[in-house]
């Protein structure tokens, strides 16, 4: 068990390095000098060098590169050149929306959609089934931001249930900010939920078919019973990957919804990064969310030899 801690320890901190240089390369290479298109076409040159110093422009890209690096080690992300505070300030402001956001997203698609593709697994073959995943299959193709629209005029600008859009921050009260993430939450998880219930009964049908199963519902174990003491426990490692998955594209990928809710989220602020040509910025949010990607799956592969004995003995 050791050994396979420590070897996906050892591959997520090589990911993450591997990582840390295609995303500095990437914006190094994308065209344009961003001191020149912050400070306007109009800028003099005497200007547009001045800024080119104190973001670093003028140093070798090695020297930048690991300046860089080292900072990020440190906890220093840098200062943000737009709004004038340290990049990590922001991130901390953000992850308090995005975070919650995706949590209670995850939250959301995972009770909707295992009991849904237990039940699906279950009746196999009958209109139950194929009603269920023809609606999940509607789930997967609906657009998420169309969802969201649809949405917001149902509950917001007709029923008005819940604000359009918007976040009071967490200092209006808990009840104030999580009514502002409910038609967020939904949009996202819903059509994540039509996935996970499609993986959850595709992996149960699988398992279902094993001899093992047989077995035990010969030795007169209920249909029930074998369902949730056998079956489910050992389709759970394709679920888990993509519950993982999901995670981290609702933390990172939300930015089309938090442009549509109009929330000050991570999303929100690598958008708008990247519009003003904020390199500092986007390079900091970007890493953040490939270690938390990394962790995830780090997490995700711990939980593989929690569920299957079989893996703990792996090197």
């Amino acid at each position: 068990m050791l050994n396979y801690v420590s070897k996906r320890i050892l591959i997520g901190i090589l990911t993450l390095l591997a990582a840390s240089i295609v995303v500095f390369i990437v914006l190094e290479i994308v065209p344009g000098d961003p001191a020149r298109l912050m400070l306007g076409m109009n800028a003099t040159e005497d200007a547009v060098r001045a800024l080119q110093q104190q973001m670093g422009l003028d140093q070798p890209l090695l020297v930048r590169y690991f300046s860089w690096i080292g900072g990020l080690l440190t906890g220093d992300f840098g200062k943000s050149y737009t709004y004038s505070v340290p990049v990590l300030n922001l991130i901390s402001e953000r992850v308090a929306v995005s975070l919650p956001l995706a949590l209670i997203s995850l939250f959301l698609s995972t009770i909707i959609a295992i009991p849904v593709g237990l039940f699906s697994a279950s009746r196999r073959g009958t209109m139950a089934d194929s009603g269920t995943m023809a609606i999940a299959q509607v789930g997967v193709a609906i657009p998420n931001f169309w969802f969201a629209l649809l949405l917001v005029y149902v509950f917001a600008v007709s029923l008005r249930l819940v604000p359009a859009g918007g976040f009071p921050g967490w200092n209006a009260g808990i009840w104030a900010g999580f009514k502002s993430l409910i038609l967020p939450s939904i949009a996202l998880g819903l059509p994540q939920a039509a996935i996970l219930a499609r993986v959850t009964r595709s992996a149960l049908l699988d398992v279902l078919g094993e001899d093992y199963i047989r077995t035990a519902r010969a030795k007169g174990l209920t249909r029930r019973k074998v369902l949730y003491r056998h079956a489910l426990r050992n389709a759970l490692i394709p679920v888990l990957t993509i519950l993982g998955l999901q995670f981290a594209f609702l933390l990172a990928g939300t930015i089309i919804i938090e442009n549509v809710f109009y929330l000050p989220g991570l999303g929100r602020l690598v958008f708008q990064a990247i519009t003003q040509r904020d390199l500092i910025v986007v390079e900091g949010v970007v890493m953040l969310l490939v270690a938390t990607v990394i962790l995830v799956n780090l997490l995700v592969d711990l939980s593989y030899a929690l569920v299957d004995p079989r893996l703990r003995g792996r090197p």
